[in-house]
């Protein structure tokens, strides 16, 4: 599914990531770990196309095209997804709003067809009720006064709304009671279409996913298994 061939990756003047070659099979629960610093985000960040992250040299493939030029839009939209560890707050845009336009706009990008008010509806109805989020939580704006376990159910809302091909998941556990940790988990577990990369430090947490594999990075380079 991902393909990653070279890749070096600077922030700034300072290189973050050398020379990375890395493969992630569909289906996948593949789990990145090392000490902090060690690039773990960085590649999170690259993947998913943040500008501020420059690739200095090589390449990533997605479902066998080449996305290494692509904007974060387009990356989005052909199905990668980024929960990452600190998200922003939007007033004045509630949680139904955005992803009613979130999933409006993939559904046209993938089927070229219109998503129904009522599909809609009837989608997020069940995805609120899985995930065991209050109907006033939709009304509210986007992650304003939430706490840290709140903002992470609201990743898995929205994971579960537009159901990419590949979620990449910074520390997910991060800030989420037990509860909560195995609702990720269980949650990640339940989506057998989505592959998925995940960054932990809690072995708990990680001991509930069960990675398929693992892949360590240290000062910005794999390490060798």
């Amino acid at each position: 599914m991902l393909k990653i061939k070279n890749l070096s990756v600077s922030f700034g003047d300072k290189e973050l990531l050398h020379n990375i070659n890395l493969e992630i099979k569909s289906g996948e629960r593949h789990l990145l770990s090392g000490h902090n610093g060690s690039g773990k985000s960085t590649l999170a960040q690259t993947i998913a196309g943040n500008p501020d992250y420059k690739i200095t040299s090589g390449n990533i493939i997605f479902e066998n095209r080449d996305i290494t030029n692509e904007n974060t839009t387009t990356r989005a939209l052909l199905g990668i997804f980024l929960g990452a560890q600190n998200v922003p707050e939007i007033p004045g845009l509630s949680v139904t709003s955005f992803l009613k336009h979130s999933c409006i706009a993939h559904t046209h990008f993938q089927t070229g067809r219109d998503l129904s008010m009522g599909e809609f509806l009837t989608k997020l109805e069940a995805a609120r009720e899985q995930l065991n989020i209050p109907q006033q939580w939709l009304g509210r704006s986007i992650n304003v006064g939430f706490s840290g376990g709140e903002r992470k159910k609201l990743m898995l809302l929205r994971l579960l709304m537009t159901e990419p091909k590949l979620a990449i998941l910074d520390e997910p556990d991060s800030g989420a009671d037990a509860e909560t940790q195995k609702l990720i988990a269980d949650t990640i577990h339940k989506m057998s279409n989505t592959t998925f990369i995940f960054i932990s430090h809690q072995k708990n947490f990680t001991d509930l996913v069960k990675p398929t594999d693992i892949t360590t990075l240290s000062h910005g380079e794999i390490m060798i298994k």
